[in-house]
């Protein structure tokens, strides 16, 4: 097809028109630049968040595995397209490198991880306030946000983020001191708040998230618990009524609904026991010992628990993984005795650089206490006597060689590669541990095997020489695609999971490979090492058991037989937890009976810690199980059910059309963009047919722009990604919108088109055309673009013919009239009326919805107070009758004073209950007086072009 320049301002206007909130069209350019297959649902999703500019955010509750974060991505990508680019991600510490990396590879969002680290290297370069980042979007993790509440309270968010968001659900409970804080220090800021449970033990969950969403849902505690809370039942126009306040701030989709677009597939779980030898379970007895007495030197007090956690973890991990840690807690008590501050601070990094995820595991815990400076000699005596027993335990380490862990992984091996080649999976393993140290004793374990030659390592480091060829290797193979980031950390990342996929047989790695990398071609997992925070878990197997994912996913897990406490978690992570069977692993309602997997992790630890005897153990572990069996109730799974969840024909439906639309628009915006690149373009690259383009020359003088082969679609590997908002794309449509196009005539050729019926009547006819932009800023600011055209028989075209006109070829040619024609004026003023009343309709709409919502708030807050004067009305009547009651004239007397005080009381709280109507109206009035400033519109013309138009056979 031959454009014109015309054609290509049209295309290029259209691609960057501002749409209203709630357009599918709006989302189009977010759809073509992902590097991932989006489902209706996700988008269903993304549109319901945006569906009102009133709107201060929503609760999207999609259950598990259905993509929330894409969701999110989506959101955000959007935001980012319109420039509004102060936005913040607040995540548990666990997923802030996940999210990170996921931003960057589907969206091409860049994004920076606030932590202690970054934000004090930040102020040292002056920067005011290391939240505000136009350039990049912030990630950081609950405790973070809250404990630098002062600074990021004071940007003034376009979005916030939440994921995992049921931590927030008891916000209304005073001893929830995070979830508070966070509440009050983002109060003004849209946010989407992601979790898969937002209802679990109590109503008042969902009246605690809403009220983190947006505050004049609902009125307070005190009328949300007499409404709905304590009368929810069998009542179903008090459901009706809930559901419809509800609606408008969360939506929630099931698995079995859209299975239509999503194929997921099993987990199949394999447990491999093993008895550890002889000096391996005395090492642990003397180790386990030692870490239950109270008064330990070498664990700093600030942080205990955590060091004791890490220390339980690297000794269930590998004797090779507890003598290192052992020689860095010799070493800290040598150093506290030398006074050597420097070697003290150096021995518990160490520690943690063995351990990868002590960073973000001690990002969620609060410390402990301080640190003794001052050593009496008794003090001495007794670090003295530590070190040497320290010396004892690391020598009987060392003198272990070989682990029965170890040997087991072996078999292990041959069981999980003989069940994935039964399933018709690729023979791939990922070997997950929680020890640097344990990965190389893996590591040389099967490098004397067969497969030496095959095996990868992924750490957070990885500057071991294997890792740095690969690397190297990869940089060359990828210089023509937009995989190199520039990034080291990322990029290395990519090249060692291009090796495992094409090249290596297993991969040996850290809780690093947990975090945002995708392994859906591996379909085999070993928990070499199993964490006890069942999150961490559920992020290992989502690296394989995730969307797209072809084949079942083998789950192995090794079991110490002589180690009853090792033994019980495993049955409560697998029997409880279900995370290791089945089609989607974790049940919502069990994963979100945890509010925090570190608060989890605690829980286990305290009984290790605690519990001495198999009694003791098996009684703690029987407690802590019954106590997560109740993970909700079916009152509540039925209420869940009613208040947040559609018929599935409804859903369906919907879905459906999504589907449909999302799929016709991306067709056209596609060829929109890929005509005008090739116009633009025709001097600098060669075109081929499948969107495709090999760039030869730089236009524009633009040095930045690599030459290469680009490529329009997702999930695309080996060459550039061609799309919207590619810098090239961006300056190519700046080009066309910025030409001059004068009053031509096009002369359109019907033969080289597709048949379209609606212009064939119009073969041999001529007229006038013009396209107007108008833009309208009222609630947010949308461009319209307005065909007005007649033929010159005084006959009107309409917008559709019009449109359908520009999409077969034509030839530029000189003017044969003067385009003069008053209709289409006539015509322009008919269609900018119609679009305004439509704005005016929908605005209406919108602002109805945002008046109920502040009638049922303030109706809310009367009730409140209502409640508290009856109640005050019941206990002066009671206290009256008491005094009628009374034997003795003393009692009468102290009863009348105590109900006169509390008429006074009552007195003056019927004074305050006046005042505070009238502030809630007063309240309700300013709301409304801030809607109406929005409404005045304010109208923006332009004309794009004027042409006589032709049409030829």
């Amino acid at each position: 097809m031959e454009i014109t320049d015309y054609h290509a301002k049209y295309y290029a206007h259209e691609l960057r028109k501002r749409r209203p909130s709630g357009d599918i069209e709006g989302l189009i350019s977010t759809l073509m630049s992902a590097q991932v297959d989006l489902n209706p649902h996700q988008v269903d999703a993304a549109l319901f968040a945006f569906k009102s500019p009133l709107s201060k955010g929503a609760l999207l509750a999609d259950e598990v595995g259905l993509g929330k974060t894409i969701e999110a991505g989506i959101l955000l990508s959007q935001k980012w397209a319109e420039r509004k680019k102060n936005l913040l991600i607040i995540v548990p510490s666990s997923l802030r490198k996940q999210w990170n990396q996921e931003l960057w590879e589907k969206f091409f969002l860049p994004s920076v991880i606030l932590e202690t680290r970054s934000f004090n290297s930040s102020l040292k370069q002056d920067m005011e306030n290391p939240f505000q980042r136009n350039d990049k979007i912030v990630i950081c993790s609950y405790q973070f946000a809250r404990n630098k509440s002062e600074y990021a309270g004071q940007i003034k968010w376009d979005l916030i983020i939440i994921d995992e968001a049921h931590r927030l659900r008891n916000v209304y409970k005073p001893t929830n001191k995070i979830a508070r804080n966070l509440r009050e220090t983002f109060k003004d800021a849209p946010k989407a708040l992601l979790t898969a449970t937002p209802l679990q033990n109590s109503l008042m969950e969902l009246y605690g998230l809403t009220s983190f969403v947006d505050k004049h849902i609902f009125g307070d505690e005190i009328s949300f618990k007499s409404q709905y809370s304590s009368r929810i039942g069998s009542d179903e126009d008090l459901y009706t009524e809930l559901k419809n306040r509800l609606a408008p701030v969360c939506q929630r989709t099931l698995r079995r609904q859209v299975q239509e677009y999503v194929r997921y597939t099993k987990r199949i779980p394999i447990t491999e026991a093993f008895i550890p030898k002889r000096e391996e379970q005395v090492l642990y007895e003397k180790i386990s010992d030692y870490l239950q007495r109270e008064n330990l030197k070498a664990l700093p007090s600030s942080q205990r628990q955590l060091i004791t956690l890490v220390l339980r973890k690297l000794l269930a991990s590998s004797t090779f993984a507890i003598h290192g840690a052992l020689t860095k807690m010799i070493n800290r008590l040598e150093s506290i005795l030398a006074k050597d501050i420097e070697q003290q601070k150096k021995s518990g990094t160490e520690i943690s650089e063995d351990f990868e995820s002590f960073e973000d595991t001690k990002e969620e815990w609060e410390d402990e206490g301080e640190d003794k400076t001052l050593l009496s000699e008794t003090d001495k005596i007794s670090i003295k006597e530590e070190i040497a027993e320290l010396k004892e335990f690391h020598k009987l380490a060392v003198s272990i060689t070989e682990n029965a862990k170890g040997e087991s992984l072996l078999k292990a091996l041959k069981v999980g590669f003989k069940k994935a080649k039964q399933l018709k999976a690729k023979e791939k393993v990922i070997i997950f541990t929680e020890s640097r140290r344990t990965q190389n004793y893996l590591l040389d374990l099967l490098g004397k095997t067969q497969y030496a030659e095959k095996i990868v390592l992924f750490n957070g480091s990885n500057n071991d020489p294997q890792s740095k060829k690969i690397y190297n290797k990869w940089k060359i193979e990828n210089k023509d695609s937009d995989r190199i980031t520039g990034s080291r950390t990322a990029d290395m990342r990519s090249a060692l999971v291009d090796y495992f996929k094409n090249t290596a047989q297993i991969m040996i790695a850290t809780e690093a490979a947990a975090e945002g990398i995708n392994l859906q071609f591996c379909s085999f997992i070993i928990n070499y090492d199993l964490p006890w925070n069942p999150q961490r878990i559920e992020q290992r197997i989502g690296r394989c058991h995730r969307y797209g994912q072809k084949h079942d996913v083998v789950v192995v897990n090794f079991l110490n037989k002589k180690n009853e406490a090792d033994q019980r978690v495993f049955q409560l992570l697998s029997e409880k937890f279900k995370l290791f069977e089945g089609v989607f692993g974790a049940s919502d309602e069990v994963l979100g009976s945890i509010e925090s997997g570190v608060d989890f992790e605690k829980r286990i630890l305290n009984i290790y810690q605690k519990c001495r005897t198999s009694e003791d153990i098996k009684k703690a572990f029987d407690d802590l199980q019954e106590e997560m069996s109740q993970p909700i109730g079916e009152k509540m799974r039925n209420t869940r059910q009613k208040l947040l969840e559609n018929f599935d024909e409804e859903v369906h439906e919907k879905l459906k059309m999504r589907n449909e639309q999302s799929h016709e628009c991306l067709n056209r915006h596609e060829t929109w963009l890929w005509e005008i690149t090739k116009r633009v373009l025709s001097e600098n690259a060669v075109f081929e047919s499948d969107y495709t383009f090999n760039l030869k020359t730089k236009p524009f003088g633009l040095n930045d722009i690599p030459l290469g082969p680009y490529r329009m679609g997702n999930n695309i590997q080996d060459t550039h990604i061609y799309r919207p908002n590619h810098p090239l794309a961006e300056k190519i449509m700046n080009q066309v919108i910025n030409k001059e196009t004068n009053k031509k005539r096009l002369i359109f050729n019907y033969n080289e088109a597709p048949k379209i019926s609606i212009l064939e009547r119009f073969i041999g006819q001529s007229g006038l055309l013009r396209l107007t932009k108008i833009t309208i800023d009222s609630f947010e600011k949308e461009d319209y673009l307005i065909f007005s055209a007649v033929t010159n028989i005084g006959e009107a075209l309409d917008a559709d013919q019009c449109s359908k006109l520009f999409s077969i070829s034509a030839e530029v040619s000189n003017l044969k009239n003067q385009i003069t024609n008053e209709k289409l004026n006539i015509l322009y003023e008919q269609d900018k009326v119609k679009i305004i009343d439509k704005i005016s309709k929908r605005n209406s709409k919108n602002f109805d919805t945002e008046m109920d919502k502040l009638d049922f708030w303030a109706e809310d807050r009367k009730k409140t107070l209502e409640q508290k004067l009856k109640e005050m009305d019941k206990n002066i009547r009671e206290l009256k009758r008491s005094a009628r009651r009374a034997n003795s004239l003393p009692e009468k007397i102290k009863l009348q004073k105590q109900a006169n005080d509390m008429e006074n009381k009552r007195d003056k709280e019927w004074k305050e209950y006046e005042t505070a109507k009238k502030e809630i109206e007063n309240k309700k009035e300013q709301l409304i007086d801030g809607i109406e400033a929005r409404l005045k519109q304010n109208i923006t013309e332009n004309i794009v072009f004027e042409i006589e138009w032709e049409v030829v056979q």
